[in-house]
């Protein structure tokens, strides 16, 4: 077992600090690693943190996770049109927190529904980056896989 956590994005998170900053917040992808990378240091983890707006490549980056602490998980779009995101977090057998930065359930009605939520050992929306922060600090508190 890997003590590194997975933190994988999903399409258009290259985009933040710019795209909708009304929803998003103003800090960038770059800002919510380095956040990441600090939460990770503080509870001993390594950490992989990885963006691609490729739905594909989301499933090797998920796939690629078998054996680690944990994966922290914002699909983006992607959480309400791909089974096959659900399946390859099913697949790997490592706990996974699915993370948003928005409040999903104070926006569009096809926003409510996720398929990776079934798979997940909890979610975590609404706290801007703190959401990823927080998704850390709840893997830390689980007992590692075997």
């Amino acid at each position: 077992m890997s003590n590194t956590v997975h933190v994988l994005n999903g399409p258009n998170l290259n985009l933040l600090g710019t795209r909708e900053p009304g929803i998003y917040g103003a800090a960038t992808l770059a800002d919510v690693e380095a956040l990441c990378r600090a939460e990770a240091e503080r509870h001993g983890f390594d950490i992989l943190f990885r963006q691609t707006n490729s739905e594909g490549t989301l499933v090797d980056l998920i796939q690629a996770a078998r054996g680690v602490r944990g994966i922290v998980l914002n699909a983006a779009a992607y959480t309400h049109t791909s089974v096959a995101l659900r399946d390859a977090v099913a697949a790997v057998g490592v706990p996974m927190i699915e993370v948003h930065l928005s409040n999903v359930f104070a926006r569009e009605d096809f926003r409510h529904h996720s398929y990776l939520s079934p798979v997940a050992r909890g979610v975590i929306c609404g706290f801007g980056p703190q959401s990823y922060v927080l998704a850390i600090a709840a893997l830390a508190t689980m007992p590692a896989s075997p």
